[in-house]
């Protein structure tokens, strides 16, 4: 297909699907679920993580980490919070447990940190603490990881930023082109990149551009837009990441590679300008799948629970435009089927599997914060 000839469809097929997105709740579907509100009254709810009594972390974007107990009651905010840059798509963002929770209490929190510059003017860039939580309190806390100030800047967009462990206990993170889509490509900077360290913020001496010189030798891959979804699962890491107008992208993540941003993309500038006309060079990675037009991709879960048998393994994709809630079947490593769930009027943030199997939605811009999806008749 065409330069010319992929605009003209995507044009096309955007300006359908502005008239075709209802944005209603979805109706119990063929896996027997139906929804459930949980919370309400968060304010642009980020990141989830259940502890292991069954209360949940919650973070709001403005800067704040909240505490939901199994009944659905938001705890007032929890003290020892960094400073966040609250601006643009800045903030507090993802919340994760260690994977050894139980033996050290580690809770890893990722967040736009902010600077101020010569001029007064705020600047952030994503950042990842660790600490423990004690009462309604983080303690202990422990800078993991924070980039050269020189990289801070004044943009309020594309910071990532999604935090999951292999099962090696390695960290893995991710952190957005920061509205500099060239810095992708760019080995000498933190932006657009996945990243890996030791649990503690050590840099492993196998990762792959440890001794290169000029290399940032935290990078694990590259090539990315802005990565807000990052999940191992089954001895694989998978991203989802926002392309611009149309190309969001479901990746399968290896050690070293170019996810080709921006010198391959399926999508096209807000503007309608072109970026490249290229969606494919040798050398650089092809998506597992990608979204055209663009339903802005946030968080994702692979779902392990034990309450919908019959979407074991599936991977569930949050959807920010069009408030959905997307379940992708993988066979492997290939994407055999795609298909929506369920419609709000919100922005869909996060997903995670309850303990109790259920799946929970982070919702932005709806009384009800956080919802659930529980077997039908429960």
């Amino acid at each position: 297909m065409s330069q010319f000839a992929r605009f003209i469809w995507l044009f096309i097929v955007v300006s359908i699907a502005g008239l075709t997105s209802s944005a209603q709740p979805a109706p119990a579907g063929a896996a027997g679920y139906t929804i459930q509100p949980f919370a309400s009254g968060l304010d642009s709810p980020w990141g989830m993580a259940f502890l292991p009594d069954g209360r949940l972390l919650v973070t709001e974007r403005i800067g704040t980490l909240r505490i939901v107990a199994t009944d659905g009651t938001v705890s007032a905010p929890v003290e020892g919070v960094p400073e966040v840059c609250a601006c643009g798509q800045g903030g507090l963002l993802d919340v994760q447990l260690h994977p050894h929770y139980q033996q050290n209490g580690w809770i890893y929190i990722s967040y736009s940190d902010k600077k101020m510059n010569a001029a007064g003017e705020a600047t952030g860039f994503t950042a990842l603490m660790r600490a423990r939580l004690s009462g309604n309190a983080l303690i202990d806390q422990q800078m993991v990881y924070t980039a050269p100030e020189d990289v801070y800047s004044t943009r309020e967009h594309h910071f990532g930023s999604r935090i999951t462990f292999d099962d090696a206990g390695y960290l893995f993170f991710s952190i957005g082109d920061r509205g500099v889509m060239e810095d992708a490509q760019r080995l000498d900077v933190p932006n657009g990149k996945i990243h890996r360290l030791h649990d503690d913020g050590r840099v492993p001496a196998d990762n792959p551009f440890v001794g290169q010189a000029g290399a940032v030798a935290t990078i694990w891959s590259y090539g990315h837009r802005n990565p807000q979804g990052l999940q191992w699962n089954d001895g694989a890491l998978w991203n989802t990441e926002h392309g611009p107008q149309g190309g969001d992208e479901l990746n399968l993540v290896r050690k070293g590679l170019n996810f080709g941003w921006p010198a391959i993309t399926y999508g096209i500038n807000y503007n309608n300008e072109i970026i490249s006309e290229f969606t494919e060079k040798e050398g650089m990675e092809q998506p597992a799948t990608h979204w055209t037009p663009s339903i802005a991709t946030c968080g994702i879960d692979f779902y392990d629970g034990a309450a919908f048998p019959g979407w074991s393994g599936d991977l569930f994709v949050t959807s920010l435009k069009f408030g959905e809630l997307h379940r992708v079947e993988i066979d492997g490593t290939t994407v055999v089927n795609r298909e929506v769930v369920l419609k709000t009027d919100g922005r869909l943030r996060d997903v995670e599997t309850g303990p109790d199997g259920y799946l929970y939605i982070a919702i932005e811009g709806m009384p009800t914060s956080i919802v659930r999806l529980v077997p039908a008749g429960s």
